[in-house]
């Protein structure tokens, strides 16, 4: 066994007593070293707990002094943050973007506010979303449920500077689909470049109603206002969506076609279930919307002659989903398209009054048919 020069000089006592010091020792520093380590992460844990309680504080609660804050048109989530805590109305962009997430807020909408710097979190969001604003809008864009890509472009050029056929060209425009792909790609998939796809957008442009603040409003400015409203809308069903057997794209075409066929929320439920069985069933959707969308004319009635159209979105000639969209969508609808009624049904049937009716056999259908919905003379 070989020992060091100055170990070989001493007696076998005196080693072991120096190994037993030189223990001792390193003893002390290995407890040393854990002791820095485990302040250090008491220190961090503590660092990282008032990093999240300031950002979740008030700036300064004893301070009431008004701030005007502008929201522009199609400001995001993220965007929003970035204003507010440049605005010094809130200590953390990140943690309130977090914080949002968290809470499943959206609905923010443009504008300018009043707010303080003693104002919570929940106070903020809930007055972005519908607080005092303090100039009121030069006009607002009404956007209705079910309305089409067509239908909003008629609505623009009544009720803004905007041009119908402008904003339609701008709506079939490739180029400018895909640099809106870039800027909203949560939202905006592969699926909506498809060859036989009618307009790109349709489906996505948000229905509520708007305030515009600016007077040069342009196409882009409308675009990207909606869209943010869409994925403002969407942000609290995405989880959902990934585990659903649908892509968002899939998911907007089944709300699209409940937004067109039932007008109560029950409705919507029990309609999708409906869809839901016929899918799992094999057989067409067979929703008299979708055959009226790929007419491509608005109409009151639908005829045989139209049941026969050979279109991807005619849910008549085709199995499973439309290509796409036939319109916009209410939340109602989406949560109605991920949150199916469960039951039997494979066949419904609206009275001239509204009230639908559904059947689990053919035969049961046509009974309905001829009871609530006899045809008229």
């Amino acid at each position: 066994m070989s020992t060091s020069n100055d170990d070989s000089k001493l007696t076998y006592k005196e080693v072991k007593k120096k190994r037993i010091w030189e223990a001792k020792i390193a003893r002390k520093w290995i407890i040393t070293i854990l002791l820095f380590v485990i302040i250090g992460l008491i220190i961090g844990g503590m660092s990282i707990y008032n990093y999240i309680d300031k950002g979740l504080s008030p700036v300064d609660p004893d301070n009431n002094e008004i701030i005007e804050v502008e929201i522009p048109l199609g400001t995001s989530t993220e965007g929003i943050a970035s204003i507010l805590e440049e605005k010094d109305i809130i200590n953390n962009s990140l943690i309130f973007r977090l914080y949002v997430k968290f809470k499943n807020e959206s609905g923010f909408q443009a504008g300018e506010y009043l707010l303080a710097q003693n104002m919570e979190l929940d106070k903020i969001i809930e007055t972005l979303k519908t607080g005092k604003i303090l100039v009121d809008p030069l006009y607002t864009i009404t956007i209705p449920e079910g309305f089409t890509v067509e239908q909003i472009a008629a609505r623009l050029d009544k009720e803004t500077p905007i041009n119908e056929e402008e904003f339609l060209d701008k709506m079939q425009d490739r180029e400018y689909i895909q640099s809106l792909m870039g800027r909203y790609p949560t939202i905006l998939g592969e699926d909506i470049l498809q060859d036989e796809i009618r307009y790109p957008l349709e489906g996505y442009l948000y229905a509520i109603t708007y305030p515009v603040y600016q007077e040069d409003l342009t196409i882009d400015d409308v675009v990207n206002m909606m869209l943010t409203e869409t994925s403002n809308q969407l942000q609290p069903f995405m989880s959902q969506i990934e585990a659903s057997e649908f892509n968002v794209h899939e998911a907007i075409t089944m709300a699209s076609l409940l937004e067109r066929e039932a007008g109560s929320k029950e409705d919507r439920k029990m309609i999708s279930g409906v869809f839901y069985n016929r899918l799992e069933d094999g057989m067409k959707l067979q929703t008299d919307p979708t055959a009226l969308y790929a007419h491509g004319e608005h109409k009151e009635r639908v005829l045989y002659s139209d049941l026969e159209i050979e279109s991807p979105y005619n849910t008549y000639y085709i199995t499973g989903l439309p290509i796409g969209p036939i319109a916009n969508f209410h939340q109602n609808s989406m949560e109605a398209a991920l949150n199916p009624e469960e039951h039997e049904y494979l066949y419904f049937v609206a009275s001239y009054e509204g009230e639908v009716y559904y059947a689990e056999t053919f035969a049961e259908h046509e009974q309905n048919i001829q009871e609530y919905r006899p045809p008229k003379d």
